[in-house]
């Protein structure tokens, strides 16, 4: 009988993310124009090649995946991402299924690709897991839209979010790099990009704070406390107070490994 697999993450992103699923796909931004060639050299993603996007949420990491040709599958536990995801890439292959229990054959993949999600089970189990499903010479692929705090206004943006962290995973702490270097992994290769997420203040600041799993998962007057302080901040920003369209500025960092 297959487990239930929201059981089996943490309680921040099960709930949170459940809650707040309609919201991820427009709060949270794409991808800049070097993942594509990030994908091709260093995840050898191409025509007659296929590829998990791991923890794949609504889908946000779907379109350069299936762009390069490859044959895509995902697998995502949260059932409301799942039903977002539906709506988003109708006909897409997708499993309901956790990294440390994987629904797909032994050795029938040529890359994993976790976006937004590693950290979130960064743990030997997973590793494991992901390569009994990876062939020999796959590929694993991690990649995170990470806030650039070197720009004021986004760092007090943080000052308002990380009192709620109460100890969820993140990648900011660095604790995924603890399992590398990995048992059946190459070293990990890393690039990075400047990149920005373009918009309403309310979808890319606002929203996007909400998406936030630890954020998501507060009762309603909580959430609603921080998306004031959050909207408060837009207004007393200059360069966000009263503007159509802004941008949020991140780095995207992209780590790649082989499995031997």
């Amino acid at each position: 009988m297959p487990r239930d697999s929201e059981s089996e993450i943490h309680r921040a992103a099960a709930g949170g993310y459940a809650g707040q699923a309609a919201a991820y796909v427009t709060g949270r931004p794409d991808y800049p124009e070097g993942v594509t060639d990030w994908l091709a050299a260093d995840l050898g993603l191409r025509l007659g090649r296929s590829v998990l996007d791991l923890g794949s949420g609504t889908g946000k990491f779907l379109p350069y995946l299936k762009a390069t040709g490859a044959m895509t599958v995902a697998v995502e536990p949260v059932a409301a991402m799942r039903s977002q995801l539906a709506v988003q890439y109708p006909g897409m292959i997708v499993h309901a299924g956790t990294a440390e229990a994987i629904p797909l054959d032994s050795g029938s993949l040529d890359a994993v690709v976790c976006a937004q999600s590693f950290h979130w089970f960064a743990n030997a189990g997973a590793l494991a897991e992901i390569a009994r499903v990876l062939r020999p010479g796959g590929r694993l692929g991690l990649i995170w839209n990470v806030r650039d705090e070197s720009v004021p206004w986004v760092a007090a943006l943080s000052r308002i979010t990380d009192p709620h962290e109460g100890g969820a995973p993140r990648y900011r702490t660095g604790a995924w790099r603890n399992l590398f270097p990995a048992s059946g992994f190459g070293p990990l290769q890393e690039r990075r990009w400047p990149h920005a997420h373009h918009g309403a203040p309310e979808a890319v600041i606002v929203d996007r704070t909400l998406t936030v799993s630890f954020i998501a998962a507060l009762p309603d007057t909580e959430r609603a406390s921080v998306a004031a302080a959050v909207r408060a901040l837009v207004a007393d920003t200059t360069e966000l107070a009263g503007k159509d369209v802004v941008a949020f500025p991140y780095v995207t960092a992209a780590f790649s490994c082989v499995r031997f």
